[in-house]
């Protein structure tokens, strides 16, 4: 799969000078001799380490990568991407990348699936989870959101401003997850997360991935379960869409709007006040003081959450809200 990675990126249009950066973790393959075979007629200059570990662990491969990355990134306003050696992205990748960070702090590209067998649930899942994110923004609006977005926080395409991704310590060394806890850590410090859709990566849909908890694995459970798989309501998301919306707008206008704020979050006029102390923009502020939804988040059968979502996302009760 790796040439496919090489030829995509040698494909790549309208892209700024970079450096390909390969961390190969535990390899028992070719893939170090199909690079240096190759090195030479690639348009991009490549380095290559090696780890090896007894236990899979993608957050430390990924975190180590990007170190290696920001050791060789140069510029005024230098950026950093995640991948991943599987990963096909489109020929306008790196300039779409390149675009969204102007905007925004970091850039999460959307995921296609290929190869592999068909997984019509997951398909439903992810556009689910689209439209609930489209629900989002339509609650929550940000100026540095792209017009067409989707729910991916997928490190097969993460884009950061190098001095973003540092300011967040790098992604966690843990076995799977670390791209949506960085991209959860991000909010809670008020970085711009811009999902856009037109930065556009295919990854491989294969089952025998080495990461505990990854897609492989998580492709496998659904083959054999055969039910509907459990999801977020969507009742209990806007809940939170509609509080993040407030808190944003209250920022602008703490003083005046800090009272009516603690009465639709249920808490003490001291609360706001503390968090409004601790951040330093709306955003920040927002992710930090909306409170859980009371008695939790509920996860129902996929068939449920999609028929109460196409209620929710009704024009004329989105305006409402």
């Amino acid at each position: 799969m790796l040439p496919r990675l090489l030829d995509a990126l040698s494909a790549q249009r309208d892209a700024p000078a970079f450096v390909l950066c390969l961390l190969l973790d535990s390899c028992t393959d070719a893939s170090e001799a199909i690079v240096r075979l190759r090195a030479g007629s690639l348009p991009f200059a490549t380095t290559i380490s090696t780890t090896f570990s007894e236990t899979p662990n993608a957050g430390l491969a990924r975190r180590r990568a990007m170190e290696i990355g920001l050791s060789v990134v140069t510029g005024e306003h230098p950026l950093i991407i995640s991948t991943d050696a599987d990963t096909v992205p489109d020929p306008e990748w790196l300039s779409a990348n390149r675009a969204a960070l102007e905007i925004a702090d970091i850039a999460a590209g959307s995921v296609e699936r290929i190869g592999g067998e068909a997984c019509p649930t997951q398909d439903r899942i992810e556009a689910y989870y689209d439209a609930l994110y489209a629900l989002r923004r339509a609650f929550d609006p940000v100026p540095w959101e792209a017009a067409k977005t989707h729910h991916y926080t997928s490190a097969a395409s993460l884009a950061f401003r190098a001095d973003a991704y540092g300011a967040l310590g790098g992604f966690a060394p843990i076995g799977h997850g670390e791209d949506g806890k960085i991209i959860d850590a991000a909010h809670r410090v008020g970085l711009r997360v811009r999902h856009d859709a037109a930065i556009r990566v295919r990854t491989s849909a294969r089952r025998d991935g080495r990461a505990v908890g990854g897609l492989a694995e998580h492709l496998r459970r659904l083959d054999a379960d055969g039910g509907e798989p459990l999801v977020a309501h969507p009742e209990d998301a806007a809940w939170r869409y509609r509080r993040y919306a407030a808190a944003r707008h209250a920022w602008d206008n703490m003083a005046a709007a800090r009272l009516a704020l603690a009465v639709l979050l249920a808490c003490e006029v001291a609360h706001i006040d503390r968090v409004a102390a601790d951040v330093e923009n709306a955003q920040a502020f927002a992710t930090r003081v909306v409170p859980d939804v009371p008695g939790g988040e509920r996860q129902v059968p996929l068939a449920d959450a999609e028929v109460a979502l196409a209620r929710l996302c009704v024009p004329d009760q989105v305006l409402a809200a």
